[in-house]
């Protein structure tokens, strides 16, 4: 399968970054160059050669020697050659709505693993309908989600399982992944993902029916198990068990879907059952507060993207496409996750994620990057799986241990 195809192709490169001029792309950048092995073949491209130099001298001698290639997202045979050059393809350009299928055709076609950092829960159902199938029968790995959309979530939910099945504690039956903090900032390629799928969603039923269902990327629905309700948005409220606050979590909405996917996909090894939910929560004097201004904010900012007569006033106060938080919000960010699992047998089992960095950004880049390095390098560490995958499912455990190797905190207590 997989690990066979890696073998057997005779590629120039091992690893490309495309839309490495971005904001995201130059952290990857600078990531790579800081911490890929010596040896590992990796080239820059994006559709303007100059700005792509500009990067590789930023990056300094490490990056002297990389190819620089001139592709565009919108240029078929541009993103042919691309993908039939390397092992791997690491990709930033969003929305990916937008731009982000032919290169993922592109990838399926070609046997040639690949890595985004998607949260768009339209893109990733085109994505699994169109080349799911190519993939699995060239050996591509299309691993979308590489960054703080999904990787602590599917990660946990993968060690919290893992460790329920090494304990013989039967399977899951339910997981509840608690932001305990982060602190950092979002950029404006962010909001016009979201601006992007809310429109979507507004002008065509189906995806507005999609985007609420909560088994939207599942490989087989109708094997999906009827639990009820499983809504992501509600009003915040105190749990009496504990006495903290939750409130929504603004990327619960997507991080569900990718965990629901992975379990899918591992023909329901976490719990036939299983009942996954995401939520902020808060403890503390101030803990109602925070709960509430976390709820009305999330409202108020989907709301006032959805009103027409609002988003030109809004798309002036919002970061615009390209940027994003400066490199002190970047460097003094973090965030603390985590997952609180029970399994049918009554064994409660806890997955800590945790780590320095902006985690939409500065953690992202070693998410995204790790992902790639993960793809091209481990081999047969990696699940012997093709096609539109999850990390869970695509990466694995190799992706957690090299974030551990990185600084990342990822301890399962029972």
């Amino acid at each position: 399968m997989a690990g066979d195809l890696d073998r057997d192709l005779d590629r120039d490169l091992d690893v490309v970054l495309f839309g490495a001029s971005g904001f995201v792309g130059r952290l990857t950048a600078e990531h790579l160059a800081a911490h890929a092995p010596a040896g590992t073949r990796i080239a820059l491209a994006g559709r303007s050669r100059e700005r792509l130099a500009a990067v590789a001298r930023d990056l300094g001698p490490r990056a002297a020697d990389w190819p620089l290639l001139v592709a565009d997202a919108a240029d078929e045979s541009s993103l042919r050659r691309l993908a039939e050059s390397t092992h791997v393809v690491v990709s930033t350009v969003g929305p990916y709505l937008r731009h982000g299928l032919p290169l993922v055709q592109a990838c399926a076609r070609a046997g040639t693993h690949y890595a985004d950092l998607t949260g768009e829960v339209l893109f990733v159902r085109r994505s699994i309908d169109a080349a799911d199938e190519t993939a699995r029968a060239s050996g591509a790995r299309i691993v979308h989600s590489c960054g703080f959309d999904s990787v602590p979530s599917d990660l946990a939910v993968l060690l919290a399982h893992e460790w329920a099945r090494a304990h013989d504690a039967g399977p899951l039956a339910s997981a509840t992944l608690e932001v305990l903090s982060a602190r950092g900032g979002f950029s404006g390629g962010t909001v016009d993902s979201l601006r992007l799928q809310l429109d979507t969603a507004r002008r065509d039923e189906d995806a507005r029916r999609l985007v609420g269902d909560p088994y939207a990327l599942s490989s087989d629905r109708a094997a999906e198990p009827d639990l009820g309700p499983q809504r992501d948005a509600f009003r915040p409220h105190r749990r009496a068990a504990t006495g903290d606050w939750v409130a929504p979590f603004v990327m619960a909405s997507y991080n569900t879907r990718v965990v629901r996917r992975s379990n899918a996909l591992l023909d329901h090894a976490y719990g036939p059952r299983l009942r996954y939910a995401e939520v902020m929560a808060f403890s503390g004097r101030a803990a109602a507060l925070k709960a509430g201004a976390v709820t009305g904010v999330l409202a108020g900012l989907t709301g006032l993207l959805a009103v027409g007569p609002v988003r030109p006033l809004l798309d002036r106060l919002l970061p615009a496409p390209g940027t994003g938080p400066s490199e002190r919000t970047r460097s003094t960010g973090r965030f603390r996750l985590r997952v609180d699992a029970r399994t049918e047998s009554g064994r409660r089992v806890a997955v800590t994620v945790a780590a320095q960095g902006d985690p939409g950004y500065a953690a992202t880049a070693v998410m995204l990057g790790q992902s790639a390095l993960s793809l091209a390098l481990d081999g047969d560490r990696l699940p012997d799986r093709a096609g539109v995958l999850t990390p869970a499912t695509g990466i694995g455990t190799a992706l957690a241990d090299r974030l551990r190797d990185r600084g990342f905190t990822l301890d399962v207590e029972a």
